[in-house]
């Protein structure tokens, strides 16, 4: 009997840990890398690459998990009222989510974002490549500052991006205004 009660024990551990959620992935890049290149549309009606920045401005990827969310919403309204500090730091901040283009598009009117959102919609190509698609297929929060030469210089993941004290600070030291 005592054999039967550790096996169901371990049965149920076992079902335990297969349905437990599954921790969002971390990116494979680092600092220094240089930035996958993309083209995605946006909320201005207009494709944005990335490389079109490289030797004008730094630029900031603001990945976000969906549109309309609590987390989301907080983030975005952040960079539309700090974006002053931003543009004073040559920088072009971009929110990019796998949200569709006329999502978005609400989504930045509701937010008062100022700066164009991005859509990964379609191939969520650009998630992938940063490495951080998750198996649900929207991408994981996740910020990577990108400077002047296209290389990365700042990346932070999950809640904590939320605040953007971060991003701000690494482009401020871009600018060389820290």
């Amino acid at each position: 009997m005592k054999f039967f009660s550790t096996i169901t024990l371990l049965l149920a551990t076992a079902t335990l840990f297969a349905q437990a959620p599954q921790a969002p992935p971390k990116t494979h890049l680092k600092v220094g890398d240089t930035a996958p290149d993309f083209t995605l549309p946006s909320t201005t009606g207009k494709p944005v690459k990335l490389s079109d920045f490289q030797g004008k401005k730094n630029v900031v990827l603001a990945f976000y998990p969906a549109a309309f969310t609590g987390g989301c919403t907080n983030e975005m309204k952040a960079y539309g009222a700090s974006i002053a500090k931003f543009e004073g730091a040559d920088t072009q901040v971009f929110g990019v989510s796998t949200d569709n283009s006329p999502s978005q598009k609400v989504f930045a009117e509701q937010t008062n974002a100022t700066f164009p959102m991005l859509s990964d919609f379609r191939d969520r190509n650009v998630s992938k490549a940063y490495g951080i698609l998750m198996p649900s297929g929207v991408a994981n929060r996740a910020t990577f500052v990108v400077d002047k030469a296209g290389k990365i210089q700042f990346i932070e993941e999950g809640k904590a991006a939320v605040d953007i004290t971060g991003a701000a600070t690494a482009c401020s030291r871009l600018a060389g205004k820290h």
